[in-house]
């Protein structure tokens, strides 16, 4: 198994390697050591590459992936997994801010907790946070589906459009046009599929669904204080 030690090799030339093998769609995996909280790693791949990362990252890591899995082995700071089209992210311990942030595919398991913005503007990601959640998140989530084990901080789920938002502790508050809504057997379908997925030991029928009232969508003179 190639090794990338951090210690010795460059940020810039662990990304190009990792993007070079996820590129050749090689099925040999890579482990990066002594990460060192460094920024932007394992960014950019686009090809079924397996990842470990030995350690916590800072800001951004695998931003942007396609096909790729990533596992890190620690915690990473804001904005993991930003704008990712598709594969497998897993953060062992905590994530910072907007985690998931503009995600269009692929799946987010975060084993710790999430902080503040949690799934922003999430438009086709799912994100399964073992642990609590930050305030703001799924703000403006347009497509996909947010899981959260523990508690939601406060203004989940605000302006919100279609993102489906499932809750198993307490929501300290909900934003602008977000409501409970009944959980389906679809929905509970759905949540079963993402908690296997994500390794969590919690059963649907623990959670509670929240979505868009659709209030917000066109401008309505009768709404205006919830603009």
């Amino acid at each position: 198994m190639p090794t990338l030690d951090m210690s010795q090799v460059e940020l810039r030339e662990v990304n190009q390697t990792l993007q070079g093998a996820a590129g050749t769609q090689t099925a040999e995996p890579y482990d990066i050591i002594n990460p060192r909280g460094s920024h932007a790693v394992a960014c950019g791949l686009n090809g079924p590459l397996t990842v470990t990362v030995k350690g916590s990252t800072g800001y951004y890591c695998a931003g942007m992936n396609k096909d790729a899995t990533v596992h890190v082995e620690g915690s990473a700071g804001p904005g993991v997994a930003e704008n990712m089209m598709s594969g497998t992210v897993v953060i062992d311990g905590d994530a910072s801010q907007y985690a998931g942030a503009t995600g269009h595919g692929g799946l987010l398991v975060i084993k710790g907790n999430a902080s503040s913005r949690c799934g922003i503007s999430m438009k086709g990601i799912d994100i399964v946070v073992h642990g609590n959640i930050g305030h703001m998140s799924a703000f403006m989530a347009q497509k996909g589906n947010l899981v959260v084990l523990g508690d939601a901080g406060e203004a989940l789920g605000d302006s919100l459009y279609e993102a489906r938002l499932f809750v198993r502790g307490s929501v300290k508050s909900l934003g602008a046009d977000c409501i409970e809504k009944e959980m389906r057997p679809e929905h509970l379908e759905i949540l079963a599929d993402l908690l296997e997925k994500a390794g969590a030991d919690a059963k649907p029928e623990e959670f509670k669904r929240y979505g868009s009232a659709r209030k917000l969508y066109n401008f309505n003179i009768d709404h205006a204080d919830e603009y």
